[in-house]
């Protein structure tokens, strides 16, 4: 048998994809949008008017949803589902795995005189129960309480789901217990929005405001990926176990001549890209931005900002849809944050801001944002709570998987700070010293060349290094994993700022029931919040090491690892925030807790036992093949007389690194099989301090076996293959 990687390499070298599945010169992206979704058009023309109008209200204005709607709604959706080729529906939830799940039913039922009709009720649309049992709950029911709930969101819009043999009518759902707890990402979410809205229409009253009914945040989650061959994912058990390459010596080439970015999209990965946004087009996903990224094969696609709880849904689409498209034009979409080692991971900055349901945006700070009283609240309200709360933040950016990104000189660092840019810098200086007065102008660039356009200049510029950055109209909270679900970290980001503007609004309320004049009391209160929150603002280079000294004399928390967070989860004070604004009980916040650590653990689990095999059925017998082979090459230059010379040291040398390597595989071995005792976080914190410094001891025996191996016996395609090869 052949050398399977040489095969999988004159495979991709000789095959030829179709690339011309989709045609845009034929069908315009915009008769697309939205096909596939039962959105306000559909319901518009498809529900009689009253039930229409009722259920706008729940969407756009938050009213409770009238359960006596749900049969006319039912009766509509299924009908246009079938219509669009479905057989069956489904209530899609988002369970605590960090992905989707969904059971499919029929809408086929049987009749009395043995023939079939399409049956969907209201009581079918609003609760479904899939069984609870073997997801993970941390704690929060035993095993053999299977009961759960799904409970339809009509705040997230159905939509057709197509397959080869027809097609599935989805439906966004919460998931709960049997005694309420949420067993989902969604419905904490869901709550904390409505826990911001509450207090930022407060604020919203003190300023006249009274047209807004509800305020919600808005989410716009770029997402980084890479593509590679089909052909090499199967030869790498690490990458079909763990979504990385466990082993990998540095290729001659990686990212260094920084010809990557943004350059020229390669016609297959544009080919796949093309039909993946069609997709995500007739579902109503609103992507806008396609690019390459830093990182040899590495690749970026960006949505247009929408409603938090709608572009949770969507961006778990977005990584959906790439996975299928790509392994139709013999690829495989990688989702972890840090698929090679060496190169830049994969992130998903999520950009976050809030408005009202009219459309203002909270954070729009204008020409002049010195006079934009409200902005300043609302902006100050967030630089609060980002200094009140920065472990939380990072705690919501926590993994195994993003570990091995952040802080990587690639990444922001572990440190949460925020950098504001020159002009709102220096806005938020004059307000600390007493009230603001003017507002830096950008200007415009002079190009020096004639026939160039005059462009208008920002009053700062943007920094990759920071965690959370305002560009702009919003925060880009750019820790947040590539594989991650983005409803985690905007729960946290939505309380955190619901709990600053509950301050803000208090004491406003309390200033102008006193008979302060609103303006003078915004301008006596800001100033203190701003300089508290100071520590947290932060404009230069965060991967320096002067920054990070800085901010240890500031006090911030330079949390590097998973298990260095975790207990952040349940400290009094995260308990009594969550439980004040009901976005967490006691026990969700303690089963978050539990299901985070072991995780964690099953990461490291997972990935050491593919390392092992690995070491064992890869890389021990390519390098005994080549140890092998340098000894008979010696043996018969002995045999004809000639001194071996460096030969010698060459076989001391693959012979020192097989014994590291079978020291390595020993210890790992030995520490997988001695488990630890006590509490799910035990076990993590014993995974970090007992597994990870061995599997790392290992690689390095492996990865520099590999820069020796001679290329015939080399069984595990190399970086240099799957980063550049397509």
């Amino acid at each position: 048998m052949g050398n399977l990687r040489h095969e999988a390499i004159r495979s991709i070298a000789t095959s030829k994809h179709p690339l011309n599945k989709l045609d845009f010169r034929k069908i315009h992206a915009k008769d697309l949008f939205g096909v596939n979704v039962f959105n306000e058009e559909v319901q518009r023309q498809r529900l009689p008017k009253p039930i229409f109008k009722a259920l706008q209200r729940t969407i756009k204005h938050g009213a409770p949803l009238d359960p006596l709607i749900a049969d006319a709604v039912a009766s509509a959706m299924k009908d246009w589902a079938l219509e669009q080729g479905a057989t069956h529906y489904t209530h899609l939830f988002q369970p605590l795995t960090g992905i989707t799940a969904e059971k499919h039913d029929s809408f086929v039922a049987p009749t009395d005189t043995g023939g079939a009709i399409a049956e969907f009720s209201g009581k079918e649309l609003i609760k479904g129960e899939p069984d609870a049992s073997s997801f993970p709950s941390g704690g929060l029911r035993a095993t053999f309480e299977a009961r759960g709930y799904t409970a339809w969101d009509p705040t997230s819009p159905s939509y057709i789901a197509e397959h080869p043999n027809g097609s599935t009518l989805v439906i966004p759902t919460a998931f709960l217990s049997w005694t309420g707890e949420a067993l989902d990402q969604k419905t904490p979410l869901l709550r904390s929005m409505e826990a911001l809205s509450t207090q930022a229409m407060r604020i919203l009253k003190l300023f006249g405001n009274n047209s807004a009914v509800k305020v919600f945040t808005t989410v716009g989650p770029e997402q980084e990926y890479f593509l590679i061959d089909k052909s090499f994912y199967y030869l790498r058990p690490d990458l079909i176990h763990c979504g990385r390459t466990l082993f990998g010596a540095k290729p001659p080439k990686g990212q260094e001549l920084e010809d990557q970015y943004f350059g020229t999209i390669p016609e297959r990965v544009l080919a796949c890209m093309a039909d993946a946004e069609a997709e995500l087009f007739k579902l109503g996903v609103p992507v806008k931005t396609r690019h390459n990224e830093v990182a040899p094969s590495q690749y970026e696609i960006a949505p247009i900002f929408e409603n938090s709880n709608l572009a949770t849904d969507h961006q778990n689409l977005v990584m959906e849809v790439l996975r299928k498209t790509a392994d139709e034009y013999g690829l495989v979409c990688l989702l972890h944050e840090k698929p090679f080692a060496g190169i830049n991971g994969s992130g998903k900055h999520n950009n976050w801001s809030m408005a009202t349901d009219n459309g203002e945006n909270l954070l729009e700070p204008g020409n002049t944002p010195h006079d934009n009283a409200q902005f300043l609240v609302f902006c100050t309200a967030v630089i609060r709570a980002v200094a009140k709360y920065p472990e939380l933040l990072r705690l919501t950016v926590a993994s195994a998987h993003n570990d091995h990104r952040l802080g990587a000189n690639e990444a922001p660092p572990a440190i949460i700070s925020i950098f504001l840019g020159d002009m709102l810098a220096d806005v938020f200086d004059q307000v600390e010293k007493g009230g603001a007065k003017s507002s830096r102008s950008g200007g415009h660039f002079e190009t020096g060349v004639s026939t160039l356009p005059k462009l208008p200049k920002d009053a700062g510029d943007r920094n990759r290094t920071s965690p959370f950055a305002f560009t702009g109209n919003k925060f880009e909270f750019r820790a947040v994993g590539s594989s991650q679900n983005v409803a985690w970290p905007n729960t946290v980001l939505n309380t955190i700022v619901a709990e600053s503007l509950d301050f803000i609004a208090t004491e406003l309320e309390k200033g102008v029931k006193s008979g302060k004049e609103f303006n003078a009391a915004i301008q006596e209160l800001l100033p203190g919040i701003v300089k508290e929150g100071r520590k947290v603002l932060f404009n230069g280079d965060g991967y320096s090491e002067d920054w990070h000294k800085e901010a240890e004399k500031r006090g911030l928390p330079n949390l590097k690892s998973t298990t260095d967070v975790l207990p952040v989860a349940v400290r009094k004070d995260t308990l009594e925030l969550f439980a004040k604004y009901k976005v967490f009980t006691e026990k969700e916040l303690q089963s978050r807790f539990n299901i985070l650590s072991e995780a964690y653990v099953k990461t490291v689990d997972i990935e050491a036992k593919t390392a092992l095999l690995m070491a064992q059925q890869h890389i021990l017998p390519a390098a005994l093949k080549h140890q092998k082979a340098v000894a008979e090459s010696i043996a018969a230059v002995k045999a004809a007389g000639v001194d071996p010379g460096a030969q010698l040291d060459l076989l001391k040398s693959v012979s020192s690194l097989i014994s590291d390597l079978q020291k390595g595989i020993v210890a790992l071995t030995k520490a997988l099989e001695h488990h630890a005792d006590g509490t799910p976080y035990d076990h993590a914190k014993a995974a970090k301090v007992k597994i990870i410094p061995l599997f790392a001891a290992l690689r390095s025996a492996g990865d520099a076996l590999e820069s020796i191996v001679a290329d015939e016996f080399w069984t595990l395609p190399t970086y240099r293959e799957m980063l550049f090869l397509k």
